[in-house]
């Protein structure tokens, strides 16, 4: 997908791949708004529950993304507002589907959402990330909301020894549980040319070092670098890897 105006061009990209796992339960989408150009969404969940319910709780939230973002306003509401909306109402919705079918599904959340101004809002729950690249350099990426991630927070671990954490999957917040969700946002005042927004699931950020993401992000156009990215994962993985999604947008100079 490439959106253009006089400044800039959007160049985005999926992809989804469900690694070695019997049943795919992430779902990722990037979307442009309707009514204004230049104003984009990018969701990626990674669901949980069993055979069939983490599929339903994922499906829920990509809905709920679509009618969300298609009633959003940039002129009228804020980016966090809008993110905000929808982690409560696909929080509800799983839960509601939870009742229906008799199951326990849960979702994680990684979104950002970029107005046409350039500014942009980052929103995460669970342990699906969001990456801030500017050229090839991370500036920034979301927390997890994990036993392990906590341990990190606490000095107990680093975040190689977290990797290999027999916990390590462990999340303590995500959508349709009975709780209220742990909801984290970060405001980007304006993205530059050369910036890239990437979301993901576990699967696919557990086998890489922000350096070796950034600079194939960075060197790549975006289509072949999540090819390469899922590439590397699944040889990395040996057999054993998790579903795999990606959601990318960057800022490219105007043709």
């Amino acid at each position: 997908m490439e959106i253009t105006d006089l400044r800039f061009r959007l160049v985005a990209t999926t992809a989804l791949h469900r690694g070695d796992r019997l049943y795919q339960q992430d779902q990722v989408a990037v979307l442009t708004h309707p009514r204004a150009p230049g104003c984009v969404l990018g969701v990626v969940a990674d669901g949980m529950g069993g055979k069939s319910g983490g599929r339903k709780a994922a499906d829920q939230v990509l809905m709920t993304a679509r009618q969300v973002f298609e009633r959003y306003s940039p002129l009228d509401e804020t980016a966090e507002q809008c993110l905000r909306t929808l982690v409560h109402e696909a929080h509800l919705m799983i839960k509601l589907t939870a009742i229906a079918f008799e199951e326990e599904p849960h979702s994680t959340i990684a979104a950002f959402l970029i107005n046409p101004d350039r500014s942009a809002c980052v929103m995460h729950v669970g342990d699906s990330r969001v990456y801030q690249f500017k050229q090839a350099d991370m500036a920034f990426r979301t927390m997890d909301h994990s036993y392990v991630q906590h341990m990190i927070n606490e000095g107990q671990l680093t975040d190689a020894q977290a990797h290999a954490h027999p916990q390590a999957n462990l999340l303590t917040g995500c959508l349709g549980t009975q709780q209220d969700p742990p909801v984290t946002i970060r405001l980007i005042d304006q993205l530059n040319i050369g910036d890239t927004l990437l979301a993901c699931s576990d699967g696919l950020w557990h086998y890489f070092t922000h350096l070796e993401m950034g600079t194939i992000v960075h060197s790549l156009p975006l289509r072949e670098a999540a090819e390469v990215l899922i590439g590397k994962a699944r040889h990395r993985a040996r057999g054993s890897g998790d579903n795999l999604s990606i959601a990318m947008v960057r800022l490219d100079p105007p043709a």
